[in-house]
């Protein structure tokens, strides 16, 4: 449909990201794909037929000329870019933290600076990622959970201040099925563990919060902003065993 604005993916060829580009194009929505890699991004773009663009949201004059290429409007912005950092506080440095804090919540606070013009022309829609780990308090989290956190602030910052014309909202998963946590969900005793803790009692896996943030962006959820969702299969307020 060339003449609708494109949704924006960035992070596109991640788990969450490339799962979000297919249900999108599936629904019919053109789309913008940003991602780092060459190749993988020049398959999925033409596989879905989307425009593309190569950037590193590390590289904040880089991303912020990949999201201007997706034109002057833009239907929605999906930032699809995490990590999944691991360790005791003990082990925790100034570099791994700045470096949390950067990929997760600065740059996806500059990716909605780089397109709020275009989102406002189109009426648009921001998702943010966020972890169920900000609202539990798990050991080993802290600087992952200290970036998440920033994201979920920024997000309800961000809802006020571009409101009513952008609405901003955030999903937070519990472990999921993705490369980026592979080294969790690939040990077979560690996953089914973590599976057992959940109310439904399974790992995520990326169709399940690619469809809530294809919800988020879509008109359906034109009076739905400044809110975190859990796609967590209940662990983040749910008890069910002792």
């Amino acid at each position: 449909m060339p003449d609708r604005a494109p949704i924006v993916i960035i992070g596109a060829t991640g788990g969450v990201g490339s799962a979000l580009a297919r249900r999108l194009h599936a629904g019919g929505y053109p789309l913008h794909l940003i991602a780092r890699d060459t190749d993988r991004l020049s398959a999925l773009a033409g596989e879905l037929a989307a425009g593309q663009a190569v950037a590193d949201v590390l590289d904040e004059a880089g991303l912020a000329a990949a999201i201007t290429a997706a034109g002057p409007a833009i239907a929605g912005l999906a930032y699809c870019v995490g990590s999944i950092d691991l360790a005791p506080l003990r082990a925790v440095t100034s570099a791994t933290m700045l470096q949390a804090f950067r990929l997760n919540t600065l740059g996806a606070a500059l990716s909605v600076q780089a397109a709020q013009a275009a989102l406002k022309q189109a009426g648009g829609s921001v998702v943010l990622f966020s972890s169920v780990a900000v609202a539990q308090g798990f050991a080993n989290h802290a600087v992952i959970s200290a970036a998440k956190g920033g994201v979920e602030a920024l997000a309800v910052a961000l809802a006020a201040e571009l409101a009513p014309d952008i609405r901003v909202n955030v999903v937070a998963p519990s472990l999921t099925r993705t490369p980026l946590a592979a080294k969790l969900t690939g040990n077979d005793a560690m996953a089914k563990a973590i599976a057992a803790l959940h109310a439904i009692p399974r790992l995520g896996e990326a169709d399940d919060i690619a469809a809530v943030t294809a919800f988020l962006l879509s008109p359906d959820a034109g009076w739905v902003t400044g809110q975190v969702i859990g796609v967590d299969g209940g662990r983040s307020r749910l008890r069910t065993k002792g």
